[in-house]
């Protein structure tokens, strides 16, 4: 380990940013009971709602995939997270469905430049052994979201006694974030005022491929990514695996509320608990996959293998939630779920830097997350349909999407290792 950890800061207010970023999405899910009432708005205007901020987040993914790849990390966080705030803070002056869809529209674009972000750092801060188990800091971050979302904001709303008001209160959290990020983050690794020289010397050696001892420097323009398979394999995997998580991030409370009749304070004792599961998920993808390679695994084997854990942890759990007989049963399988759901993902999202370098890693993972957040639209559209009478056919659904997203991975990519241009 070099002297020196100021890699681990930035991953560090990364992770802040995305918990930040979870309770000012989760707000709206653990305030609706009382939004719903307060305004006359019924469950197909969630649904509408949701979507619309889906439909914009996905969008958002390319956008500030171009603008992080454009700007860099630095000011493409400055840029997200001042307008997200702004957005959040805005739903407290909404008076009904269009003004919270346009609102949370703004909220989407804007929140969606976290993941391509947190990529980006990622490849530029870590080396390869490293990278898992950054992303896992990073996606623990969503986790910790959760978890502090529903006491966050369930206690917010009985200390102000408002729902605007809340929305307010948590709107205000990522202006002051802005404060240690641009104190912290001045230069990537190579101009960094603050980093040692040998923590520098770790990082930009240890991007060098393992097998292969060289850097990857193939940074291939949006064209030649998409004529890619293991591009397409990325892109897939996400469109499969990402609607799980956003079935208990959208849908947990409506889910709590309808099948045992809770409140805004009951849903945040419950609520919080699945993602407990998360956050460890998300160390043990991450450290688990730090540990084969440092053993002598290849990256192909290790990002396979662990992918495919987390595929089979899933599979088991969603299926077992068809049985829950409780809401304390309930959310624990559900905490296994995104256990697994975390295990897979910090993993494939790792994807783009194992395959390409520079500009090219934001790009792919804005069309990887563009593609996840559209899987999600059509989810929110079939939620409504398939559970009118209970939530076991969505996660049976579930179930289905943990097994092609394994499947992608494995047909689409068959080695994981720094790709070269065609010509060469």
């Amino acid at each position: 380990m070099p002297k020196g950890n100021l890699r681990f800061w930035i991953v560090g207010l990364v992770a802040l940013a995305t918990i930040i970023n979870y309770i000012d999405r989760g707000a709206l899910g653990f305030l609706w009971p009382e939004i719903s009432e307060d305004l006359g708005l019924s469950k197909t205007d969630y649904a509408i709602i949701l979507n619309v901020f889906t439909f914009a987040y996905a969008f958002g993914q390319t956008l500030f995939g171009k603008i992080f790849d454009w700007i860099g990390v630095r000011l493409g966080f400055v840029l997200s997270i001042v307008v997200w705030s702004a957005a959040t803070m805005l739903h407290a002056v909404a008076t009904g469905l269009t003004s919270f869809a346009i609102y949370r529209a703004i909220l989407g674009v804007s929140e969606a430049g976290n993941w391509p972000g947190a990529t980006k750092a990622n490849a530029e801060w870590f080396p390869i052994n490293e990278r898992a188990l950054a992303q896992g800091i990073f996606n623990s971050g969503a986790a910790i979201g959760g978890i502090v979302s529903a006491p966050i904001i369930g206690a917010l709303f009985v200390f102000l006694e408002s729902w605007q008001a809340t929305f307010v209160a948590i709107g205000a959290l990522g202006f002051l974030w802005l404060i240690p990020w641009l104190i912290v983050y001045k230069a990537g690794p190579d101009a960094h005022p603050w980093i040692s020289e040998e923590e520098r010397q770790f990082i930009l050696t240890g991007q060098r491929n393992a097998e292969t001892n060289e850097v990857a420097e193939y940074a291939p323009g949006s064209g030649e990514i998409l004529s890619r398979k293991e591009s397409w394999g990325v892109i897939l995997a996400s469109f499969f695996l990402d609607p799980i998580w956003w079935l208990f991030v959208g849908w947990l409370p409506l889910y709590l509320n309808e099948t045992y009749g809770f409140g805004v304070e009951e849903i945040a004792v419950y609520a919080w608990i699945p993602y407990v599961g998360a956050m460890l998920g998300a160390w043990f993808g991450g450290l688990l996959a730090g540990n084969r390679i440092n053993a002598g695994w290849t990256v192909n084997r290790t990002r396979k293998t662990v992918i495919a854990l987390g595929g089979v942890i899933m599979l088991v759990s969603l299926l077992a939630t068809t049985q829950a007989s409780s809401p304390l049963f309930a959310v624990l399988l559900m905490a296994v779920i995104l256990f697994g759901f975390q295990t897979a993902v910090g993993n494939i999202q790792t994807l783009p830097s194992d395959f390409y370098s520079g500009s090219s890693v934001g790009t792919l993972a804005g069309y990887a997350g563009t593609a996840a957040k559209l899987a999600v639209v059509l989810l929110n559209f079939l939620i409504p349909i398939i559970t009118i009478e209970s939530y076991v056919p969505a996660f049976v659904v579930g179930a289905g999407l943990a097994i092609m997203t394994v499947l992608s991975i494995f047909i689409f990519c068959p080695d994981v290792k720094p790709l070269k241009p065609k010509t060469a």
